[in-house]
């Protein structure tokens, strides 16, 4: 850590089992969920919702950082929509994204610049930048 950086928060999980049939605890219990493989008959989450929820909360929290920096409310029907592929690109498994963002009532000129801010702050966003195909679309 360097003397500027600050450590906020740490997520704690506890996962058994996978993709199949498994099972994923938060160290708080906050978080308990069952897995199972994506589009299967599991009665699980999967790993790729799990991060499409946290994406979208996570980019959601760095639009209203952008707008407060704008002296923006964002519209209270706000919202967004994320997509997450898992596809399989010559044998490999890999990531794909969409990111579609609503702010009903502003001017789209600067719904896209807090978009844009948004994407380049949100720690999600940094994480995948540059590894995964990624869109995000203002709707």
């Amino acid at each position: 850590m360097s003397q500027t950086e600050k450590l906020l928060y740490t997520a704690r999980t506890h996962t058994s089992g996978g993709r199949q049939d498994g099972m994923s605890r938060s160290s708080d219990g906050r978080l308990d969920v069952r897995l199972s493989p994506p589009g299967g008959a599991g009665i699980g989450t999967n790993p790729e919702q799990l991060f499409a929820a946290g994406w979208s909360a996570c980019f959601e929290g760095a639009m209203e950082i952008a707008a407060r920096k704008r002296k923006i409310v964002l519209p209270s029907k706000s919202a967004i929509d994320a997509e997450i592929d898992l596809v399989l690109d010559n044998g490999a498994y890999a990531l794909r994204a969409r990111l579609n963002v609503t702010l009903p009532g502003l001017d789209p000129e600067v719904a896209r610049g807090i978009v844009d801010e948004a994407h380049q702050t949100c720690p999600y966003s940094k994480a995948v930048r540059d590894n995964i195909d990624v869109s995000v679309d203002l709707i």
